[in-house]
């Protein structure tokens, strides 16, 4: 079952584990783990929720598990996110124009 990204980004670590990553051209799992004050475990599930939702890639070089943000996900997220910000400005600025209308009937009355 694949996770929401929504859900995957929900949590302030997994956000933190990305912005690591978004530094980083490919860091691996035990770097990962040593930046933060929980168990390796806890770490690891956090990693294969970002993967299950697509916004990591993971490859195995050797022994260890070099992780890699998927931008192809972000830009997705990037997109959807700025197509909800026109939405919500559109709406927005419908409102602004509903307001400046009633403000100047409101005005035009007093001056009645």
């Amino acid at each position: 079952m694949a996770i929401d990204i929504f859900s995957a980004l929900a949590d302030p670590t997994r956000r933190r584990i990305l912005e690591m990553l978004a530094d980083h051209d490919g860091f691996p799992a035990s770097d990962i783990h040593n930046q933060f004050q929980v168990s390796p475990q806890a770490i690891s599930q956090h990693l294969k929720i970002l993967r299950e939702a697509n916004l990591v890639h993971m490859e195995k070089k050797a022994q260890q598990r070099i992780y890699r943000i998927n931008t192809e996900a972000m830009v997705e997220f990037e997109e959807w996110a700025y197509q909800m910000r026109l939405r919500w400005s559109s709406r927005l600025d419908t409102l602004d124009v509903v307001l400046k209308a009633e403000m100047e009937k409101m005005e035009k009355n007093q001056t009645e």
